[in-house]
């Protein structure tokens, strides 16, 4: 995954402190919301991996152990943040239509939420992976999320997973939910934040279930 150089992160920075003075201004402690700053510039810089650690190495100054207690341990709540990304996302874009989408990320091991070998249309393959399910603002030049789910397959739900579950932190109500349930449940949030879909475009795999359908039917979302 790209991004941009330090230096082009310098010659935006006005740009990115004011955005980030937006997204993060429901966090209540002003070391919460520059931590939210430093993560966001992270995730901007060029390199492969996003995770904590990298990230801190790419951005020199921060401390690896305050960031990971931003992403991992700091107790704000992430919803009013995500309610205000997809409003100015939305504001921003001006979108023709929402469209469905999952997608995959491959993993080695076994120990990420919702992983297991499982077939990945950003793969093109059958792999162990993870997949994510979102609902995006699209038009002819450019496309963002809006909401997006972690998918937990059905081998989750198993009593022989419970040591993987607790491992990962998962919480006991999170169980297994079907991608187009998935996508009705992000479609009532957003409706809660005051979201509509101009109309809501997918493939196949959600337009041929006849549940998802009459779920959009009685959402009166065309």
């Amino acid at each position: 995954m790209g991004g941009i150089t330090p230096a082009e992160l310098v010659a935006v920075r006005g740009r990115l402190e004011a955005f980030a003075e937006d997204i993060f201004e429901s966090l209540p402690r002003k070391d919460q919301r520059a931590r939210g700053e430093c993560y966001l510039g992270g995730l901007m810089l060029d390199g492969r991996r996003k995770s904590v650690e990298p990230m801190a190495q790419r951005l020199g100054e921060v401390h690896y152990q305050a960031l990971h207690h931003f992403v991992a341990v700091s107790p704000w709540d992430w919803r009013p943040v995500r309610q205000r990304l997809a409003e100015v996302l939305v504001t921003a874009l001006g979108p023709v239509a929402w469209a469905v989408d999952d997608t995959g990320f491959p993993k080695d091991g076994a120990c990420s939420v919702g992983v297991q070998r499982q077939y990945s249309g950003t793969l093109g393959k059958t792999a162990n992976c993870q997949l994510g399910v979102s609902v995006n603002a699209v038009t002819e030049q450019a496309s963002c999320p809006l909401d997006w789910r972690l998918f937990v397959p059905e081998s989750w739900d198993e009593d022989a997973m419970a040591e993987r579950r607790t491992a990962c932190h998962v919480p006991e109500q999170v169980r297994h939910r079907p991608k187009w349930q998935l996508v009705l449940d992000m479609l009532d949030e957003l409706e809660h934040w005051d979201l509509r879909p101009p109309v809501l475009v997918g493939d196949a795999g959600y337009g041929e279930v006849g549940e998802f359908r009459t779920g959009l039917d009685d959402r009166q979302i065309p």
